[in-house]
């Protein structure tokens, strides 16, 4: 799911009405790009919902895993690649492909680790759920599919990777959109408390740092992961169909060991692998990132949604948008705006 700072802040605002800490944010007197809204009485959801189908999966071995995408559009189209979070996979952006697609792009939506048909190509592969591995998953990816720079999209862990390419391989980055902007883990941030209000949102957390938890989350994933959908987006009224299409791709056999590594390495609860070191130590200086960039905020995002607190860290070409009475989900809530963000982004 998103990051801690943003769940934090969101239910704070949401629940108790208190201002939760933003811990990997910078801060920074610059103001920030005015935020485009929709126009007046414009219903966002519109179109989500119109395709059910991914169409066929297609495979392929890329670094460490054998990797499921779907593909859209021209082969002879500018590349996209669109990244989903948890607890969501690609039927997230069943409705924003097929659009891009008419556009004329090439879009590529990929199974993450631990999802759908992925799979390590060895059994003795760490499950390893850190940030700078999920992003080097992408590059191996695009080098696979002989992509040398595409748009890239994404929300939850998929806007984590996103700028963590574009921060960290700006050449195969030709623009960017991200849901919640800059949401790059910064581990010792993570270390400090929030405020009981704050803590409490992030729950599933300290759930999943415990045995009892993963054994928890591994036999009840199914309805673990309705219920954060429902937390994550209350005004979004998908029908059990809906929800189910995603729910198969975390049946996926490294999916639970996936989830709680993730969580537990922000918390500095389970160790990463050494070949990865070198990436995070660069992460943890919080880079800016210069690729051309639209950032979106939603009411998850509760009081972050303006994205003031995140500005300076994009140096490049930027635009930021609010997406009002959207949910978490925004590719599948709200699949035109998003759709139009990621043409806006390639035209900056």
């Amino acid at each position: 799911m998103i990051s801690r700072r943003r769940f934090t802040q969101a239910f704070a605002a949401g629940v108790a009405g208190v201002a939760a800490t933003s811990l990997a944010a910078c801060s920074s007197s610059a103001p920030a790009t005015p935020a485009a809204a929709a126009p007046a009485g414009a219903d966002l959801r519109v179109g989500s919902g119109e395709n059910t189908t991914l169409g066929p999966i297609k495979q392929i071995d890329a670094g460490v895993l054998n990797m499921a995408y779907a593909e859209f559009g021209p082969a002879t189209g500018q590349p996209v690649l669109l990244l989903h979070g948890w607890p969501y996979d690609p039927y997230s952006y069943a409705d924003v492909a097929p659009q891009l697609a008419a556009a004329g792009y090439r879009v590529i939506v990929p199974f993450l680790r631990g999802w759908g048909q992925t799979r390590f190509l060895s059994p003795q592969a760490v499950r390893n759920g850190q940030q700078s591995a999920v992003a080097l998953d992408i590059i191996a990816l695009m080098d696979a599919l002989r992509i040398d720079k595409a748009v890239l999209g994404g929300f939850d862990w998929g806007a984590r990777t996103v700028a963590i390419m574009a921060a960290l391989w700006p050449e195969r980055c030709k623009a960017m959109v991200s849901v919640s902007g800059y949401i790059i883990t910064n581990l010792e941030a993570n270390k400090q408390p929030l405020p009981p209000a704050a803590e409490l949102g992030w729950w599933y957390q300290y759930y999943f740092a415990t045995e009892r938890g993963a054994i928890g989350y591994d036999r009840n994933r199914h309805d673990f992961n309705k219920l954060i959908w429902k937390i994550a987006s209350p005004q979004w009224n998908f029908d059990d169909a809906t929800y189910d299409r995603s729910a198969a791709s975390f049946d996926n056999p490294d999916h639970a060991a996936i989830v709680v590594h993730n969580y537990r390495w922000r918390l500095s609860l389970a160790p990463g692998e050494p070949q990865y070191d070198q990436y995070e130590q660069r992460l943890a200086a919080g880079p800016a990132i210069s690729v051309p960039s639209i950032t979106i905020g939603s009411d998850f995002d509760g009081a972050a949604k303006n994205g003031a607190s995140y500005r300076a860290k994009f140096t490049g070409k930027y635009e930021h948008r609010v997406y009002d009475g959207i949910g978490h989900n925004v590719p599948q809530e709200a699949p035109r705006p998003f759709a139009q963000a990621i043409i806006d982004a390639d035209r900056l």
